[in-house]
């Protein structure tokens, strides 16, 4: 089975969730200033995340793209650690 964003969203709202949300958001603003972007595995080996499940890790970050908090600039094939985000223009992070 593979991962599929609707099946672990779930997780994104429990306490558990949000607080790991939290961590990503505020660590992908680091490496928005640092860089201008950020790479899903850069953000899963960051220290300050934690270690959670690479499935809830992924549906964090989808759900920051579902808010158009940020922007994938990959193509939907790409393998998951290899994916790349951008701040959203709309967003003021």
């Amino acid at each position: 089975m593979s991962y599929q964003y609707q099946n672990e969203r779930k997780f994104v709202f429990t306490e558990e969730g949000q607080v790991l949300f939290l961590k990503i958001r505020d660590t992908m603003q680091k490496h928005f200033k640092e860089a201008g972007a950020s790479r899903m595995q850069e953000l899963m080996s960051s220290p300050k995340t934690g270690c959670f499940s690479s499935w809830e890790f992924m549906a964090c970050v989808d759900r920051l793209v579902e808010l158009k908090e940020i922007t994938e600039i990959t193509p939907p094939d790409t393998m998951g650690q290899y994916r790349v985000f951008v701040r959203s223009y709309t967003d003021s992070m």
